[in-house]
């Protein structure tokens, strides 16, 4: 039997944990978004709509990034508290690099380190 590559990402806007489930204790990585607050409020004072292009392009990349790791998995549990991860994971449903990947999306709370590695942990063991 095969084992399949598992990987948990808990998300929000600007940062991702991810987890891959292969070892225990499970290891987080940490990719971030480079558009900062402060960036945000010095763009914001030249012009918002420079602000908006700015952060949608700055949004792109992340999410990019994050689906050149997720393309070396097999199964991926995307979480968190907000929309993030259901944006992503509309992005990838239209890359057909990413049909035979299984993507689940689940909303939670704000998660310490500890409850997200539990929380991957316990998903990982059912499906």
């Amino acid at each position: 039997m095969i084992s399949s590559k598992k990987l948990g990402i808990w998300m929000d806007h600007s940062n991702a944990n991810l987890m891959e489930f292969t070892r225990d204790p499970l290891e987080t990585r940490v990719l971030s978004a480079d558009f900062s607050h402060q960036d945000k409020v010095h763009t914001l004072n030249r012009s918002e709509a420079v602000m908006h292009n700015r952060e949608q392009h700055q949004k792109g990349d992340y999410y990019k990034r994050l689906s050149e790791v997720i393309r070396n998995y097999d199964d991926v549990l995307l979480f968190g508290p907000t929309d993030a991860k259901t944006e992503l994971f509309n992005q990838l449903r239209l890359d057909h690099r990413f049909e035979t990947i299984k993507i689940a999306v689940q909303q939670t709370d704000k998660m310490t380190d500890n409850q997200q590695h539990a929380f991957v942990k316990d998903y990982f063991s059912r499906h």
